[in-house]
């Protein structure tokens, strides 16, 4: 037998290249069908038999996520009932490898009749699917990574590609934003990152603060019991510095009657901060730039809470 990644390398060549050559086959039907998708009040419903149906429920999903509003038809149920679900209004997209199959040659003439536009994502542009198809989308594939030419792999790679590029292609016709993908992902560290913002996780947390001519007793006392490693530094209800777990160390090390110390020695001057409003993603990519694990949080330019670097991966969200 062959090396074990020499045969995993050839998979993945013979699969890379079989995406690269559906450059060459796209036509003026793939625009033709995003401008007939974007002016439809109906639903795309994709179809499929086999493997082709495992790829046409992920294209449903992909769309469906991202502003394009599909549901799945499985090409063997659709003769068997399930056809009531298409509407007069709807596109259907049918995915076949031969375009040859039973169950496609059965269900294609079905939808011909109801004058449902229909449009073929086919790997045979003569197949009895292409030639009833309003449009094609060619996913043709010289060989199968399959040893034999048999296994269904860059076949179905080269149809899921060509589904993403349809569905990518539509998001931005759509003009269809980080703000809308969050409101169909509101779920998961996907939705958080889009929608979760830094007052909805500082609100849970204490709002540590000290006096900037506070003496080290009460920092370290205020800084133990808010449980955030860090105090914000105040004069005159203005925020004017931050002192961490950190600068309390450093002060220890240099100055061993830490009662002659007061708050604004140690503080850092001008800390960052982070808006209430802003996403908890931001505050992450604030602290990561900076190497720091707290923001003090500000609403109105005045201090109200703090966000700790723990509460974004309570979160899930890193």
């Amino acid at each position: 037998m062959r090396n074990i990644r020499d045969i995993a390398t050839q998979v993945i060549d013979t699969e890379a290249s079989s995406i690269l050559g559906l450059k060459e086959l796209l036509t003026d039907d793939f625009e033709k069908v995003v401008n007939l998708i974007l002016n439809s009040k109906g639903n795309v419903v994709v179809s499929g038999i086999g493997k082709s149906a495992n790829i046409a429920q992920k294209i449903v999903a992909t769309l469906n996520s991202t502003g394009t509003t599909a549901v799945f038809m499985h090409a063997a149920d659709a003769i068997h009932g399930d056809l009531g679900m298409i509407r007069d209004e709807d596109i259907v997209i049918i995915i076949s490898k031969s375009g040859e199959t039973p169950e496609i040659k059965v269900l294609t003439p079905l939808i011909k009749i109801r004058n449902n536009k229909l449009v073929a994502i086919v790997g045979n542009t003569k197949s009895f699917l292409a030639s009833e198809a309003d449009y094609i989308l060619d996913a043709t594939v010289p060989h199968e990574a399959c040893p034999n030419n048999l296994a269904p792999t860059a076949s179905t790679t080269a149809q899921l590609v060509m589904g993403d590029a349809l569905a990518m292609t539509l998001l931005e016709c759509r003009g269809f934003t980080s703000d809308d993908f969050a409101k169909f992902h509101p779920g998961g560290a996907l939705g958080k990152r889009l929608y979760l913002r830094v007052g909805d996780v500082c609100v849970k947390n204490a709002t540590p603060m000290v006096s900037k001519d506070d003496v080290m007793t009460k920092v370290i006392i205020e800084i133990s019991e808010k449980l955030l490693g860090a105090a914000a530094v105040m004069d005159d209800n203005k925020l004017i510095g931050i002192i961490t777990d950190g600068d309390l160390r450093r002060m220890l090390m240099k100055h061993p009657n830490i009662e002659e110390v007061k708050a604004k020695d140690i503080m850092t001057k001008n800390p960052k901060t982070i808006n209430k409003n802003d996403l908890v993603v931001n505050a992450l990519e604030l602290m990561q730039d900076k190497s720091i694990t707290q923001l003090p949080v500000m609403e109105d330019n005045k201090y109200v809470g703090m966000i700790h670097i723990h509460d974004i991966i309570k979160e899930g969200i890193i």
